[in-house]
């Protein structure tokens, strides 16, 4: 969008109120005023005529210099000045780098004072910062250049949790910029990174996690419950995840459907099935066949399920979490067998022979020889799918006549 045209005069009262606002703002420890006033990507009406301003009168130091009240916070306000225009000038790398110098700037000074009045105009600053990293590395990506700025951000959140990270009442805004670093190095691919951070909210004496705002702990549990799960640690990651499920807005539906997405598998493999209303309620119905194979025992419906979603579940990072699933259906095929040969002869049901599920599992399309069978039935009683033994000569698994299924055991989500 092209600047409007605007008089020399015009454009000096713009700035000039500007300077009012941000030097009233600061006197009064008005946060709110200054949240707007660094909101950059928010395209704000008074924002834009801002920078229109800057665009026609191109020296606003010589506005600054001619009062005190201006001049003290010059190394904030000219380089905020400068990422207004290149922002407005659509020059995103320009602007990132002015921004970020005049937050950096900021945050010298919010050092400095010693209340944590602004603390909100903080978060604003972490987040545009984030933002405008992230638009500033798509534009270096399409020139052909290589995208460093979201890198160059995540080292300059990590100064600014450096300042929260002390005594008093300024630590509440730690988390916050957590996330923000949560959010980059996610984007990053950069994941491991979050280990100094969360090991110095969850050791750290200074902290005390309930102290947090609830919507930054919400935010965190999601994403240590997303690292969790990349680690393996279901019971950890099903804690995680399943408080900040119990805690999100229920009006954030789309907030619901992202922590439900990792969730879900965590859920899978403790052996909680999801209800299909919760599936089709979040719009979630990748999980549709996934479920109903667990059902069933249906190996082949499992893995067309998994290729048919693939992308989106590698994209995701739960693939390989659901992959493993595939013993839980084997274990639900062997209790069906079990089951049928219950109902035929009580006294034999728990003497399964491998050449019954050989012949299941074709029925299933899925063509496994018995030494193939012998050792998935091996690792389901190592892995206490299964209780009993295995009798190699007679090619026979002998279940335990007392709970040969023992349950996996997990909370189930809540719709």
């Amino acid at each position: 969008m092209a600047s409007a045209y605007i008089s020399m005069g015009e454009a000096h009262r713009r700035i000039t109120d500007f300077l009012n606002r941000f030097s009233d703002a600061v006197s009064s420890q008005d946060a709110k005023s200054l949240c707007l006033i660094f909101s950059i990507s928010s395209n704000s009406s008074f924002l834009l005529s801002l920078s229109d301003a800057l665009i026609t009168f191109q020296d606003a130091s010589r506005v600054m210099r001619q009062a005190d009240r201006y001049s003290q916070y010059a190394d904030i306000l000219l380089p905020l000045f400068r990422a207004l225009q290149s922002y407005r000038l659509k020059n995103l790398v320009e602007s990132y780098q002015a921004f970020e110098k005049a937050a950096n700037a900021f945050t010298q000074e919010f050092r400095n004072w010693e209340s944590a009045w602004a603390l909100e105009a903080l978060y604003v600053i972490a987040y545009e910062t984030r933002i405008l990293a992230e638009r500033a590395d798509r534009e270096l990506a399409s020139n052909g250049k290589t995208p460093e700025k979201l890198k160059g951000a995540g080292s300059f959140l990590m100064k600014v949790f450096g300042v929260l990270a002390g005594k008093g009442s300024k630590r509440v805004g730690a988390l916050y910029v957590t996330c923000q670093l949560f959010k980059i190095y996610f984007k990053l691919g950069t994941v491991h990174l979050c280990k100094s951070v969360t090991r110095s909210i969850e050791t750290a004496r200074i902290f005390d996690f309930e102290e947090f705002p609830l919507r930054d702990k919400v935010t965190y549990m999601y994403y240590t419950g997303r690292l969790e799960v990349y680690n393996e640690n279901f019971s950890a990651a099903d804690h995680k995840l399943s408080y900040a499920l119990s805690h999100c807005n229920p009006q954030k539906e789309r907030n619901i459907r992202m922590i439900l997405k990792y969730l879900i598998p965590v859920k899978l493999s403790i052996g909680i099935l999801p209800k299909t209303s919760l599936l089709e309620k979040y719009n979630l119905t990748e999980y549709n066949n996934i479920v109903l194979a667990l059902r069933r025992g249906d190996l082949r419906l499992l893995r067309c399920a998994l290729q048919e979603h693939e992308d989106q579940f590698l994209r995701s990072g739960v693939y390989l979490v659901l992959e493993k699933l595939e013993l839980q259906v084997y274990q639900r095929l062997l209790k069906k067998i079990y089951i049928i040969q219950k109902q035929k002869d009580q006294n034999k049901a728990h003497q399964i022979k491998l050449d019954l599920i050989v012949r299941a599992l074709k029925w299933l399309e899925i063509d496994m020889d018995v030494d193939e069978v012998e050792c998935i039935m091996s690792i389901l009683i190592y892995k206490n799918f299964v209780k009993g033994y295995f009798a190699h000569k007679s090619k026979v698994v002998v279940l335990s006549k007392q709970d040969p299924f023992p349950r996996l055991t997990g909370k189930a989500v809540n719709s």
